[in-house]
């Protein structure tokens, strides 16, 4: 059916060239009292990036690199009491890691030269609790340097990830953190005796302790590594000490004098997207408003709206518009650190090409950790993941199924057509504005192609900023069209492509429910949507969903899934099959049915009755993601019973970095046990909710 539509604002629509000079804008825009609405969207659109801002969005898909003592202990969060020699590592091959990174189309590698425990992964100067005091290399080793080399050769950009919490600072009876030290003027870098540096700058700051120790640290990462594009500012913190301040002012001069190109995660730069699963926003908007007086965002870091149009109409000034991009940053594995190859979940390429079309087609940068093993490689499956993501990327955008690019004004209401080189299947479009020169403007948009010799809408989206990728169903076409529906100025594009990526059997997931039955579908967050509208309508229909219950991988003779079935107590696998290929293998470790159990639940402990004795290797642990208020559990204890009052302790859990990457955690126990009642205490909550609601949590028993 044809449409009336209405464009406002707009005038025309500009296709325009750009190149890397990017300008060094003023990013800060105050909003006054008295500003009209027409006033505070003209001050969005001329609210636009700095250089170092504008280079770091076109660096678009970077990797995060997490190694330390956790590697070795197998914990996400270490606690600053580990023995150096914990980090046992034997070898080193930072040249493998980069030339995985490249081919996997990175372009920077963020490393954490020292986590929240405190041990330092490079030669610094300042503390003994680091590398030096391990027996790599003799404690002589320095991952950071090697990782410097590694870049240079492999032509990728290098950033460093320095904990502000310091654990081993706060525990030691020397420690610097949180020791109430006066803030008097001190000299960066303090000199250490036979450890000079070639860079004989000095810099005056009134500073404590702590802040001193930190910045030290800052001078030599930012003076002896070779050029560092990103300082990484974690705003995590296992606890703190002494009311220990940060001087964030110092750093941040510190770091614009020593490495003026590097971009600051965490402070003026770069925001964090607000969740640590690889979720994306349908409007991710990098203008965003802050208080006047130098605080905060006015909406909360995890907001679905940090930008929009109705949210800035409805502050009221004065305020300031900051634009400020955001990282998207998830974990290849089951956590930030490496843990094991047998039971740690590695993301298919299925899963993390998606999370690429959202965030870096979404107008954020891609931040994807990928931690290195005990012998100091990338893991194999990390590895094929990551090879068969730089060949979809390849694949799909290096070529533009676009014949031309043209260089014209047209009106809006016409919209801007595209000619493609042949009738060709197509179901990927790429637009870009061109942000550093004219800002964020493009509110909402669609994407029309000639379908029967008449045009018909495929795609509509929101704002586009630095990229946006519009997925949709594919079809054989000649012709695309793009209309700019709504506008806070003329828009201008500098880059609209058309692309087409080659169908995959898609990837599926499971559930296992209260009742003891089992639901298989596809999966509709980890790489299954072709098109982001419908996508339930656009699956290929000659793609079944096979399954085993035998612990096998499943292959086309295996029972086709057709609907809901019982299971318990064992191990499903399931895979969509495509023209003969199967798609990536979900496997489920199912529980035992719990439809006649008993639950009592107390503030901080849950018991339940299994109604008869049941064989026990271990339990599945579900927290609750579904509008969920209360805080989650970081430590439990978990205990077993024959009779409710004689209780046997049987594991000690830690859900590291729950309350970012609220998942399924499983604890498999040592060896099998015989009881009828399971008890979970909770030692450690996290979050600012009201308290642990059990209630909203499964426990399975398996």
């Amino acid at each position: 059916m044809r449409k009336t539509l209405i464009y406002p604002v707009i005038a025309a629509l500009v296709i325009c060239g750009c190149n890397d000079n990017y300008p060094d804008n003023d990013n800060v825009t105050v909003v006054e009292v008295g500003d009209t609405p027409e006033q505070i969207i003209e001050k969005a659109v001329k609210t636009r990036p700095s250089a170092r801002q504008a280079e770091a969005m076109n660096d678009e898909f970077i990797a995060f690199v997490c190694i330390g003592p956790n590697t070795f202990t197998g914990k996400e969060w270490g606690t600053g009491d580990e023995d150096p020699k914990v980090f046992d590592l034997k070898t080193l091959d930072t040249d493998q890691w980069c030339s995985v990174l490249k081919d996997a189309g990175m372009t920077k590698v963020v490393i954490t030269v020292k986590h929240h425990d405190g041990f330092v992964i490079y030669q610094s100067r300042y503390t003994t609790h680091g590398i030096m005091s391990s027996d790599f290399m003799e404690g002589k080793g320095d991952v950071l340097k090697s990782l410097s080399r590694s870049c240079e050769k492999y032509g990728l950009k290098l950033g460093v990830y320095l904990s502000p919490a310091d654990l081993y600072q706060m525990n030691d009876e020397n420690g610097l953190y949180g020791n109430g030290s006066a803030a008097t003027m001190r000299t960066i870098p303090r000199q250490v005796k036979d450890r000079p540096f070639s860079d004989k700058r000095t810099f005056q700051f009134e500073v404590d302790d702590y802040n001193e120790y930190f910045m030290n640290q800052l001078f030599e990462l930012l003076t002896e590594y070779g050029p560092i594009h990103e300082v990484w500012f974690d705003g995590a913190h296992p606890r703190r000490k002494g009311n220990q301040q940060y001087n964030y002012d110092a750093w941040k001069e510190l770091i614009r004098t020593l490495a003026p190109d590097a971009v600051m995660f965490g402070l003026d730069d770069v925001r964090w997207c607000g969740n640590e699963a690889g979720d994306t926003r349908k409007c991710e908007w990098n203008v965003l408003p802050f208080s006047k007086d130098g605080g905060g965002l006015f909406a909360a870091i995890d907001a679905e709206d940090l930008g929009s149009r109705e949210l800035l109409l409805g502050l009221e000034p004065p305020f300031t518009l900051r634009y400020q991009p955001a990282e998207t940053d998830v974990s290849i594995r089951n956590g930030w650190f490496w843990r094991n190859d047998s039971e740690q979940l590695v993301r298919s390429a299925d899963n993390v090409f998606d999370i690429y079309e959202r965030s870096v087609g979404g107008n954020s940068i891609l931040i994807l950790n990928v931690p290195p093993t005990k012998d100091g490689v990338l893991g194999e499956r990390d590895v094929r993941t990551l090879k068969e993501v730089g060949a979809r990327i390849r694949q799909t955008y290096d070529k533009n199924l676009c014949k031309n690019r043209i260089y014209s004004s047209v009106d809006v209401g016409v919209g801007l057509e595209m000619e493609l080189s042949g009738p060709v299947k197509v179901n990927r479009v790429v637009l870009s504005e061109p942000v550093p020169w004219n800002g964020e403007r493009i509110e909402q948009f669609a994407v029309d192609v000639v379908k029967d010799g008449k045009w018909e809408q495929v795609y509509t989206g929101g704002n586009v900023g630095h990229k946006r990728i519009a997925r949709f169903a594919t079809v054989t076409t000649d012709k695309v069209r793009v209309r700019i529906l709504s506008a806070r100025a003329d828009a201008k594009l500098s880059r609209f492509s058309a692309h087409y990526y080659p169908e995959h059997p898609f990837d599926v997931t499971a559930s296992f429910h209260s009742d003891g039955t089992v639901t298989i579908s596809p999966d509709t967050h980890n790489g299954a949507i072709l098109s982001e509208q419908n996508w339930a309508e656009n699956l290929n229909p000659s793609a079944k969903i096979h399954y085993t219950i035998d612990g096998s991988d499943p292959e086309l003779s295996s029972p086709i899934y057709d609907g809901p079935f019982k299971f318990q107590n064992g191990i499903l696998k399931a895979a969509s099959f495509l023209d003969g290929v199967r798609g990536n293998v979900y496997e489920l470790r199912v529980g035992y049915d719990r439809s006649r159990w008993f639950v009592k639940i107390n503030p901080m402990e849950t018991v339940i009755d299994c109604r008869k004795q049941l064989l026990i290797s271990g339990f599945n642990f579900i927290p609750n993601t579904n509008n969920y208020n209360g805080d989650y559990v970081s430590r439990a204890v978990l205990s077993v019973s024959d009779d409710c009052r004689k209780w046997t302790k049987v594991a000690d859990c830690e859900f590291g970095n729950i309350i970012n990457n609220p998942t399924r955690r499983t604890v498999n126990l040592a060896e099998p046990v015989t009881a009828r009642y399971v008890r979970m205490d909770v030692l450690q909550l996290v979050g600012d909710g009201d308290g642990f609601q059990s209630r909203d949590s499964e426990i399975e028993v398996f």
